[in-house]
Protein backbone atom coordinates (compact mmCIF):
# COMPACT_ATOMS: atom_id res chain seq x y z
CA UNK A 1 0.00 0.00 0.00
CA UNK A 2 1.32 3.43 -0.95
CA UNK A 3 0.35 6.83 0.42
CA UNK A 4 -2.36 8.59 -1.57
CA UNK A 5 -1.08 11.22 -4.07
CA UNK A 6 -1.69 14.17 -1.72
CA UNK A 7 -0.04 12.34 1.15
CA UNK A 8 2.91 11.49 -1.10
CA UNK A 9 3.53 15.17 -1.88
CA UNK A 10 3.45 16.10 1.81
CA UNK A 11 5.62 13.13 2.66
CA UNK A 12 8.25 13.94 0.03
CA UNK A 13 8.34 17.59 1.12
CA UNK A 14 8.65 16.48 4.74
CA UNK A 15 11.52 14.12 3.92
CA UNK A 16 13.35 16.86 2.02
CA UNK A 17 12.96 19.28 4.92
CA UNK A 18 14.06 16.72 7.51
CA UNK A 19 17.09 15.57 5.50
CA UNK A 20 18.18 19.17 4.89
CA UNK A 21 17.74 20.09 8.56
CA UNK A 22 19.51 16.92 9.69
CA UNK A 23 22.57 17.67 7.57
CA UNK A 24 22.48 21.33 8.59
CA UNK A 25 22.52 20.31 12.25
CA UNK A 26 25.13 17.58 11.70
CA UNK A 27 27.60 19.96 10.04
CA UNK A 28 26.70 23.21 11.82
CA UNK A 29 29.82 25.05 13.09
CA UNK A 30 28.38 28.01 15.05
CA UNK A 31 27.63 28.47 18.75
CA UNK A 32 26.64 25.27 20.58
CA UNK A 33 27.74 23.29 17.50
CA UNK A 34 28.53 20.20 19.55
CA UNK A 35 24.93 19.91 20.77
CA UNK A 36 23.53 20.50 17.26
CA UNK A 37 25.99 18.04 15.69
CA UNK A 38 25.46 15.27 18.19
CA UNK A 39 21.98 15.59 19.65
CA UNK A 40 19.98 17.93 17.43
CA UNK A 41 20.88 15.85 14.38
CA UNK A 42 19.76 12.70 16.25
CA UNK A 43 16.26 14.16 16.60
CA UNK A 44 16.03 14.66 12.83
CA UNK A 45 17.50 11.17 12.28
CA UNK A 46 14.56 9.67 14.18
CA UNK A 47 11.99 11.83 12.40
CA UNK A 48 13.49 10.82 9.04
CA UNK A 49 13.11 7.11 9.79
CA UNK A 50 9.52 7.62 10.97
CA UNK A 51 8.67 9.41 7.71
CA UNK A 52 10.57 6.88 5.62
CA UNK A 53 8.72 3.95 7.21
CA UNK A 54 5.41 5.75 6.74
CA UNK A 55 6.04 5.74 2.99
CA UNK A 56 5.74 1.93 3.09
CA UNK A 57 3.09 1.68 5.84
CA UNK A 58 0.78 4.69 5.46
CA UNK A 59 -2.00 3.55 7.76
CA UNK A 60 -3.54 5.06 10.87
CA UNK A 61 -2.41 2.01 12.87
CA UNK A 62 1.15 2.35 11.58
CA UNK A 63 1.32 5.94 12.83
CA UNK A 64 1.26 4.56 16.37
CA UNK A 65 3.67 1.69 15.70
CA UNK A 66 6.30 3.30 13.48
CA UNK A 67 7.81 5.64 16.11
CA UNK A 68 7.93 2.79 18.63
CA UNK A 69 9.84 0.50 16.24
CA UNK A 70 12.11 3.30 15.03
CA UNK A 71 13.01 3.98 18.67
CA UNK A 72 13.68 0.29 19.40
CA UNK A 73 15.83 -0.20 16.28
CA UNK A 74 17.88 2.96 16.79
CA UNK A 75 18.43 2.05 20.44
CA UNK A 76 19.74 -1.33 19.29
CA UNK A 77 22.05 0.46 16.84
CA UNK A 78 23.24 2.69 19.68
CA UNK A 79 24.07 -0.32 21.85
CA UNK A 80 25.87 -1.92 18.87
CA UNK A 81 28.27 1.02 19.02
CA UNK A 82 29.78 -0.70 22.06
CA UNK A 83 30.74 -3.61 19.80
CA UNK A 84 33.70 -3.23 17.44
CA UNK A 85 34.03 -6.27 15.17
CA UNK A 86 35.94 -5.68 11.90
CA UNK A 87 32.77 -5.77 9.77
CA UNK A 88 31.07 -2.99 11.75
CA UNK A 89 34.28 -0.97 11.96
CA UNK A 90 34.69 -1.17 8.17
CA UNK A 91 31.10 -0.01 7.72
CA UNK A 92 31.57 2.83 10.24
CA UNK A 93 34.67 3.97 8.35
CA UNK A 94 32.45 5.14 5.47
CA UNK A 95 30.32 8.30 5.57
CA UNK A 96 27.10 6.33 5.04
CA UNK A 97 28.07 3.81 7.72
CA UNK A 98 28.98 6.60 10.14
CA UNK A 99 25.67 8.38 9.52
CA UNK A 100 23.53 5.24 9.75
CA UNK A 101 25.33 3.26 12.45
CA UNK A 102 27.10 5.96 14.44
CA UNK A 103 30.52 5.55 15.96
CA UNK A 104 30.36 6.27 19.70
CA UNK A 105 27.96 5.03 22.35
CA UNK A 106 26.43 7.89 24.38
CA UNK A 107 23.70 7.42 26.99
CA UNK A 108 22.19 10.84 26.21
CA UNK A 109 21.35 9.68 22.68
CA UNK A 110 18.43 7.65 24.04
CA UNK A 111 16.75 10.81 25.30
CA UNK A 112 17.05 12.49 21.90
CA UNK A 113 15.90 9.34 20.11
CA UNK A 114 12.78 9.39 22.27
CA UNK A 115 12.26 13.10 21.55
CA UNK A 116 12.73 12.50 17.81
CA UNK A 117 10.24 9.63 17.82
CA UNK A 118 7.67 11.69 19.69
CA UNK A 119 8.11 14.51 17.18
CA UNK A 120 8.01 11.93 14.38
CA UNK A 121 4.73 10.58 15.72
CA UNK A 122 3.29 14.11 15.85
CA UNK A 123 4.53 14.76 12.31
CA UNK A 124 2.90 11.57 11.04
CA UNK A 125 -0.38 12.54 12.70
CA UNK A 126 -0.19 15.91 10.97
CA UNK A 127 0.48 14.25 7.60
CA UNK A 128 -2.50 11.97 8.12
CA UNK A 129 -4.68 14.89 9.16
CA UNK A 130 -3.61 17.07 6.23
CA UNK A 131 -4.30 14.39 3.68
CA UNK A 132 -7.68 13.57 5.26
CA UNK A 133 -8.72 17.23 5.57
CA UNK A 134 -8.08 17.92 1.88
CA UNK A 135 -10.27 14.99 0.77
CA UNK A 136 -13.50 16.52 2.06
Amino acid sequence: MRPNPRQSIYLILSLLIVVAMGFLFKYYTGPAHQWFNDYGAAVFYEIFWCLFAFWFFPTRTAIKQIPFWVFIITCILEVLQLWHPPLLENMRATLIGKLLLGTTFVWWDFLYYALGCILGWLWLRQLQGLSNAKKS
